[in-house]
């Protein structure tokens, strides 16, 4: 991941996406990254089955940056995340899904709360 963070006391984070095998499966959670062409290195070692994708912009990267995130990513499926929670981060999902499928291969799953996804 790629982003900046630093706690009120001025502690520095350092960001992280977590890639997971379990099963055969592959999930790749990007974590709360702005878009940078590193991403596309995960899938380069081995298919990315799900990608979790923030959209909400403004602490992460923005719907229109997670197209172009989930064309270097190219997961099969591709679930946004962190978005409308509150103000700062409302955006348009069925609008993104729209983008990424009419650009990639890959589907797009919006969950509404308390929803799962299978692999």
């Amino acid at each position: 991941a790629w982003h900046t963070s630093t706690t009120p006391k001025g502690t520095a984070n350092t960001p992280a996406g977590i890639v997971v095998g379990l099963g055969g499966k592959t999930v790749y959670h990007l974590g709360d990254t702005s878009l940078f062409s590193d991403l596309r290195l995960v899938s380069e070692r081995e298919p990315i089955d799900v990608a979790l994708m923030c959209i909400g912009g403004h602490y992460t990267m923005d719907r229109h940056d997670a197209v172009i995130a989930a064309e270097l990513v190219g997961a099969a499926t591709v679930i946004p995340c962190h978005y409308d929670t509150f103000p700062p981060v409302e955006t348009d999902a069925q609008a993104f899904k729209a983008d990424v499928e009419a650009k990639t291969s890959s589907k797009v799953e919006v969950l509404e709360p308390g929803e799962t996804f299978s692999i």
